[in-house]
């Protein structure tokens, strides 16, 4: 196994050694490039995603500043993802995020993370465990999204939340711990802020 291979495998590996340094100097240099973008730089922030991502579809939208380990490099956007400020993202192994995914400011995803062992910390060694988010989910404002985590397609995270296990599919949940609150039905399809109607045109 190669240095590359042990983020992708939960294995132990020293995040310090050269080889993985060089390529994420290089993966943060685009990140730095990209939050130095003004909200007229559309395009060249297309192309830059295209870059940076794993994967990145169309549509995409990333509010500067970007925070992430590797800028982004092993990780996968569907379509129509939208990110408001400062999503910050330990993104040493693989993070999904379907399409149609919005993120509030301030949302944390982390996939690494470090023994309990003191000897190994002092070692600087560390484990990466991969993380999914649905299609069409919604992740409140200062969620915190922990390593090897998934959370379920329509699902809505709300603010603050600690996300410390798999979260299902059409499901609002929140808390620290985020627990499961209760199903979404078809009252949230017909009302969006406790007895607001949906106008009909919009359904």
């Amino acid at each position: 196994m190669n240095e590359f291979d042990a983020l992708h495998s939960r294995a132990l590996y020293d995040p310090n050694l050269s080889d993985i340094q060089k390529v994420q100097k290089e993966c943060l240099r685009l990140q730095y490039e990209y939050n130095q973008t003004g909200p007229g730089d559309q395009a060249k922030r297309d192309g830059l995603l295209k870059r940076m991502f794993a994967e990145a579809g169309e549509g995409c939208y990333i509010e500067p500043p970007l925070h992430a380990n590797w800028g982004g490099h092993f990780v996968k956007l569907g379509s129509y993802v939208y990110a408001n400020f400062n999503l910050t993202m330990v993104d040493d192994t693989v993070i999904e995020i379907g399409d149609h995914t919005m993120f509030g400011p301030n949302v944390t995803i982390c996939t690494g993370t470090h023994p309990l062992s003191p000897e190994l910390r002092e070692k600087g060694m560390q484990y990466n465990l991969p993380v999914k988010i649905g299609t069409n989910c919604w992740i409140g404002a200062g969620a915190l999204i922990l390593p090897g985590v998934s959370i379920g397609d329509n699902s809505v995270i709300g603010a603050g939340s600690v996300v410390t296990r798999d979260i299902p599919e059409n499901v609002l949940a929140f808390g620290n711990p985020c627990r499961v609150i209760r199903k979404l039905d078809e009252h949230d399809r017909q009302y969006y802020d406790h007895d607001r109607r949906i106008p009909q045109e919009m359904l």
